[in-house]
């Protein structure tokens, strides 16, 4: 019953707010590509900001928070790097298990999870985790996908072109000025902070709407295994030997047991990287991630 009331209480109220966004995308036909790119650009600047300008985040627990979660993912991808070697699979299939073990949903279904089940200060420290794997994306992530045929100086360019590493520089910037927003300011701030957490899971369940199950089982279990039980093992283990306590080990240790990010099947389109394949395990990790998930929570409460 305990995991059962944990399920309920804080991962079955993202999986409803996805459910509308799913049948929003069934019945309208709805592209969620527009708000994909208002949450991506917008609200999600606008939290981090309001995050790290309000609570004042100390520049030691960004840096700590970052590194976990650059060596933990570093680790699972690595670790799907060999096991596709071992198999012997072709290129573009140990690609795209690389790229799907590598990139966890941080954004839509993290933040949101962390935020139900340890509060402010949870999302608060989820968010700075979201922050790292959105660099390791747009780096890492862009130089996996392209098989190495993207340059590293394309890889930069791309992260320059993303908003909320800007707002981290911008609010670092205000809170070392000790100055504070103006009011009208602050609150147009605070409204478009709050559309971040239900426009990222409404955009999760739009994005699942054509997903289904394609690809070979052994290279689609191996992803999805690497991705759920992989990152949980790689969180326990490294959250403590980075000094990680409190609201902070907690959101380190299940932003990382997230499944697959839903920007993985992007990037595999983009670079054609067994499109079908990474949208099966993206859909199959988010389905199957309760499972692993809840107790996860009962562990970590």
């Amino acid at each position: 019953m305990d995991l059962l009331r944990l399920f309920a209480d804080h991962l079955l109220p993202v999986f409803l707010v996805a459910g509308v966004g799913y049948a929003l995308a069934a019945t309208l036909k709805s592209d969620p590509r527009p708000l994909a790119q208002v949450a991506f650009n917008v609200f999600a600047p606008c939290l981090v900001f309001q995050i790290i300008a309000e609570s004042r985040v100390p520049a030691g627990d960004v840096l700590r928070m970052g590194s976990f979660a650059a060596v933990s993912l570093l680790l699972v991808g690595a670790a799907a790097f060999a096991v596709a070697r071992l198999a012997r699979w072709p290129r573009a299939t140990s690609t795209a298990v690389v790229l799907c073990a590598l990139l966890p949903n941080a954004g839509n279904f993290g933040m949101s999870a962390n935020l139900l089940a340890f509060g402010e200060a949870g999302l608060t420290q989820a968010s700075l985790y979201f922050l790292a794997s959105s660099i390791l994306t747009y780096t890492v992530g862009v130089l996996v996908a392209s098989l190495g045929r993207a340059a590293p100086r394309e890889a930069l360019a791309g992260l320059a072109r993303v908003p909320t590493i800007w707002a981290v520089a911008a609010a670092f910037a205000l809170v070392r000025s000790g100055a504070r927003l103006p009011g009208p300011a602050a609150t147009a701030l605070d409204l478009l902070a709050d559309a971040c957490i239900p426009a990222f899971l409404v955009i999760l369940g739009m994005q699942l709407r054509g997903a289904g199950l394609r690809g070979p089982w052994g290279p689609l279990i191996t992803a999805g295994g690497l991705r759920l039980a992989g990152g949980a093992a790689a969180g326990f283990l490294l959250a403590p030997l980075f000094g990680l306590q409190g609201p902070a080990y907690q959101a380190a240790v299940l932003q990382s047991a997230m499944p697959s990010a839903v920007i993985n099947t992007i990037l595999a389109t983009e670079y054609d990287v067994e499109p079908r394949l990474v949208t099966s395990v993206v859909f199959a990790t988010t389905l199957a991630s309760p499972l692993l998930l809840t107790p996860v929570l009962a562990l970590l409460r």
